[in-house]
């Protein structure tokens, strides 16, 4: 009985073993399983509802990893990864304009970058060379906690007891936003800065600590994301504007110089010399220019004298308006440009195109035009004839050829071999401009027939042979033209049309163009060309000129005269 009670009671102990083997080994098996569904939690973006702080703390460090430049080191590569970018979590949905900068600033200004000249023109190319890179770190931080406070603001704010810590978090919001609002650099940043970042890096924690909502959470980083990329699409437009507003307005400094020299024309009242003999001469070389920039059109005669073994030879006639006329007047009779003789005319006061009043009359002017394709985005500057160019033949009768220069170039060569040059019976002397052929232009030529293949021309600098283009009967072609396309944009079409197989292709060493908008041009390339041409929105004169080219510009220009001291113009 001994016996085979003993036998009896072993059975339960060895069960009792067998259950303790089976626990082990389910809590090895539950410590291997519980870090990988950690980690897939990571990799799944914690979007279900958390009921567990620890837990709710962790999601919420992943949802600050979208700002925070504080990555942990130590962890697995492909969790930082998540960490820094956490992708598709972040769909874009509408938002309204904010102050704060979010994390897909620099992403969104990325996937614009193709486009970004086509919607803004010649700015972006300013800005890239001008963008300043941000050093500050601390102010930085301070953008970065602000974010994630104002993330989980919203969400604290719901809960019950709470209501002191949602009061610190949102004056610790409002205390960032006043002192980002008036500093945008460590300098600028208030004493004792340190302790206000600790104090918000202690509510943010808490913040994180406390029961929340993830997807609360997740939506309100997703607003702030899409509110920065509203604001900086906004600051992007407005910037643009303000760059064009720049480039169309007249500098302070020079519509000074305008006035100066229009107030000492009438205290001085010059005489006119009779140059009657030189400006009717057509054995002379005639350069003709319309423009109203007193500097602009002093830097091209200068520059032509400069480069010209005879200037006695050389004569120039600038047209203007008549706001500009006696500035013009007192400029040119106060500064000799070696032998050379320069002739100003107003030309409100001649009589330029038969019906065409002279109110309907503009400065020659530039087109944008702007080509989009799959991989890259082009904006081209094309300056072409204005009506005024059609009436030269009545303003010169007697002169049989000219040359017509825009006073945004520079020359750098004697341009009397000009005068040599056989046109084999054609109107105008031009360089081609292959990078836009009419085929591309063919909305601004309408129903009439062209060559989609032939090359686009420019003003700039172009040979006119006045004999022929009354034997054509040019300006009445022209006039044709407009008349059948009234248009914004009847003078570029008009004119690519008026001279379809009237144009002689020059070499193209003579003009070198895209200074005035094109960062790409080479040293090398510059010195070769026998004139510049500062086509596009950044001219030489004002502030946004590209420097690298600015300095051949410039060199031509007299800056010991009193006037510019006067007025503070150094462009």
């Amino acid at each position: 009985m001994k016996g085979g009670g003993g036998a009896y009671s072993m059975m339960p102990m060895k069960k009792r073993w067998s259950w303790l083997v089976i626990a082990v080994l389910g809590l090895v098996l539950l410590s291997m399983f519980v870090p990988l569904a950690f980690l897939l939690g990571l990799h799944n973006g914690f979007h279900s509802v958390t009921h567990s702080g620890q837990r709710d703390s962790a999601s919420s460090r992943s949802g600050a990893a979208l700002k925070s430049p504080l990555i942990k080191e130590g962890l697995p590569k492909h969790v930082n990864g998540i960490l820094r970018n956490p992708g598709p979590t972040l769909p874009k949905s509408v938002g309204v304009g904010s102050s704060t900068e979010g994390p897909k600033t620099a992403q969104v200004i990325g996937q614009n970058e193709k486009t970004c000249e086509l919607k803004f023109g010649s700015y972006c190319l300013w800005r890239q060379q001008h963008r300043e890179k941000m050093k500050d770190f601390i102010v930085e931080k301070m953008k970065d906690q602000l974010y994630m406070a104002r993330a989980y603001y919203p969400s604290v704010a719901k809960l019950t007891n709470l209501e002191l810590f949602t009061q610190e978090i949102k004056q610790s919001i409002q205390e960032f936003e006043r002192i980002l609002s008036e500093s945008s650099s460590d300098t600028d940043l208030p004493p004792q800065i340190d302790k206000k970042l600790q104090k918000m890096e202690t509510t943010i924690t808490k913040a994180k600590a406390a029961v929340v909502d993830c997807n609360n959470v997740d939506k309100k980083l997703r607003q702030l994301v899409d509110l920065t990329e509203d604001e900086a699409n906004f600051h992007m437009k407005q910037s643009a504007f303000l760059y064009q507003l720049a480039v169309q307005t007249t500098p302070k400094s020079l519509h000074c110089l305008s006035m100066r020299l229009t107030v000492e024309y009438f205290k001085t009242s010059p005489d006119d010399a009779d140059l009657s003999e030189s400006l009717s001469n057509p054995d002379l070389h005639h350069y003709v220019m319309f423009s109203n920039n007193v500097l602009a059109s002093s830097v091209v005669i200068n520059s032509t004298v400069m480069h010209a073994k005879d200037s006695k030879k050389q004569v120039f006639h600038v047209l203007t308006d008549k706001q500009s006329f006696f500035s013009m007047k007192m400029w040119f009779f106060t500064n000799s440009y070696k032998d050379a003789t320069v002739q100003v005319l107003n030309i409100e006061d001649l009589d330029l195109l038969e019906g065409q009043p002279s109110t309907h009359i503009s400065m020659p002017q530039e087109l944008r035009i702007s080509f989009l394709s799959a991989s890259t985005s082009r904006t081209e500057y094309i300056s072409v004839f204005s009506h005024l160019h059609y009436s030269l033949p009545r303003i010169f009768p007697t002169l049989k050829k000219i040359v017509i220069l825009d006073d945004d170039i520079v020359v750098q060569w004697d341009l009397s071999e000009l005068w040599n040059v056989d046109m084999n019976e054609k109107v105008i002397g031009a360089v081609q401009f292959c990078m836009v052929k009419l085929g591309a232009i063919k909305s601004y030529l309408g129903k009439e027939s062209y060559d989609a293949d032939s090359c686009m021309w420019m003003s700039g600098l172009n040979v006119v042979d006045l004999v022929r283009w009354r034997e054509r009967n040019v300006t009445r072609t022209f006039q044709g033209l407009v008349q059948r396309r009234l248009t914004e944009t009847t003078t570029l079409g008009a004119t690519m049309l008026t001279f379809q197989g009237l144009l002689f292709a020059l070499d193209d060493k003579w003009v070198l163009s895209g200074l005035g908008h094109n960062y790409g041009i080479t040293k090398e390339s510059i010195n070769k060309a026998f004139v510049l041409h500062f086509n596009g929105n950044m001219k030489p004169w004002l502030e946004l000129g590209i420097p690298n080219y600015k300095i051949h510009w410039r060199k031509f220009l007299n800056q010991e005269i009193r006037f510019l001291t006067d007025c503070n113009v150094n462009p």
